[in-house]
């Protein structure tokens, strides 16, 4: 499942007031920094003038069958995070974003994903939380699934405003908040190629009979990470030397995957398999190295190609804390949404997908990096080696104990500093 809780975009100074479906509609690419298609978006309402609060996407389900399920769970996840965060919804918005399929119109996309909606408006009213608005958008238009006035709400839906055109727009222009785009297009900077690039799939295969070896014998897999690490540097530094020449995305990732050859993005792709070396990798996220970085990490994702698929949640999670830590929170969410849907149990992009929907500040995850930088570069002092200390026995105690056997040699043990072994018993030493 990919959940995603986007905070608050404008601040609670910028205050704008949205009047009906058609200003929440409008509203919806600028409340998530994207065009959110083929999703639910509930977002969370405070208060007697319906602030927005928390908000949550997730991928529409393809089946009905998951609905019930998944209703129950989304209803629960946006409530229980916003008492987290500080206090429990007065309400909530549901907007269900998919276009038509081929032979499809927007109006049967609205009637086909009504019973999902009302099954989200169940989920919320069984907490408690009232559903104020329904909302289906489809190939520009929109519709009310709580609305039954055919006055504002006709049966073929309206027409959504054009872009930049609204109240919300405006604000959001003052405020420097912009949309990237469809949420298809910030994933396809993401995935491989298809179908597949076989040439690609040889190189990595190649690696990975070269290096995984390597790993997992242990004893080169400190050499393997520096490997990987320097190669990692060249390739940023050779993207840095090479700046876009179009501020296309598609033009723009062309030019990127052009610069990386199949053997090196797979030796890179192959080496971050390894835990501490991609820990070691995050640290570049900061400074002049994020962009570079962020450049890499994305074209290490698209060169994971056929069964390698599996092997992207490393760069994925690896792109989504740079974006994160850069500000750029919905490119972040985007690609650890893509990291857990490629393995759901990826630790390290679960705990920063977590931290990311919590609201907190990755200048702490962005400290303990540094301090471990600094730990390494730090040079540490040679151990110094010791004799072993040998003890010797008090006069007082040895006076107390038992004449020795009479075949045990007075003072021996004492003098090597430990007991011995004499006819299956434990000598005592003697002074």
């Amino acid at each position: 499942m990919n959940k995603h809780h986007e905070p608050t975009g404008p601040s609670a100074d910028d205050q704008i007031t949205l009047r009906g479906p058609a200003e929440l509609a409008d509203a919806l690419p600028y409340l998530m920094g994207f065009h959110p298609t083929d999703s639910v978006v509930m977002v969370a309402l405070h208060g007697r003038r319906g602030r927005f609060g928390g908000r949550l996407r997730l991928g529409i389900p393809r089946s009905p069958r998951e609905w019930p399920f998944v209703s129950d769970q989304l209803a629960e996840c946006l409530v229980t995070g916003s008492e987290r965060r500080g206090g429990r919804p007065d309400g909530i918005v549901v907007f269900l974003c998919q276009d038509p399929a081929d032979g499809e119109s927007a109006r049967q996309v609205m009637e086909r994903l009504r019973p999902f909606a009302q099954r989200l408006r169940t989920a919320c009213g069984a907490l408690d939380v009232p559903v104020f608005e329904a909302l289906c958008i489809s190939d520009g238009r929109y519709w009310s699934y709580c609305c039954p006035d055919e006055r504002c709400c006709p049966p073929d839906g309206n027409v959504l405003a054009l872009p930049g055109t609204s109240v919300m727009a405006a604000a959001a222009a003052y405020a420097g908040i912009q949309v990237r785009g469809t949420l298809r297009d910030m994933e396809a900077r993401l995935a491989p190629r298809q179908p597949a690039d076989q040439e690609q799939v040889r190189a990595l295969d190649a690696a990975g009979l070269a290096l995984v070896p390597r790993i997992l014998g242990g004893a080169e897999r400190e050499q393997v990470g520096a490997e990987t690490l320097g190669l990692a540097r060249r390739l940023m530094k050779r993207l840095g030397e090479n700046k876009p020449d179009s501020a296309s995305w598609p033009d723009a990732d062309a030019g990127d995957d052009t610069l990386i050859s199949h053997d090196e993005a797979a030796a890179v792709i192959l080496g971050l398999q390894d835990r501490e070396t991609r820990d070691r990798a995050a640290e570049w996220m900061e400074g002049p190295d994020a962009e570079s970085a962020l450049r890499l990490w994305r074209a290490l994702a698209r060169r994971c190609a056929g069964a390698y698929e599996t092997h992207a949640p490393a760069p994925l999670t690896l792109a989504g804390w740079v974006a994160w830590s850069t500000g750029d929170e919905p490119g972040a969410r985007v690609a650890l949404g893509r990291a857990l849907r490629s393995d759901p149990e990826y630790t390290f992009a679960q705990l920063l997908h977590q931290a990311c929907n919590e609201g907190l500040d990755p200048e702490a995850l962005r400290r303990c990096l540094r301090q471990e930088r600094a730990e390494r570069k730090r040079p540490h002092p040679r151990p110094v080696r010791t004799r072993p200390v040998t003890r010797s026995v008090r006069p007082q105690a040895a006076a107390k104990r038992s004449t020795p056997p009479a075949k045990a040699r007075p003072g021996a043990a004492a003098a090597r500093g430990r007991t011995r072994r004499q006819d299956g018993q434990r000598g005592r030493s003697e002074r």
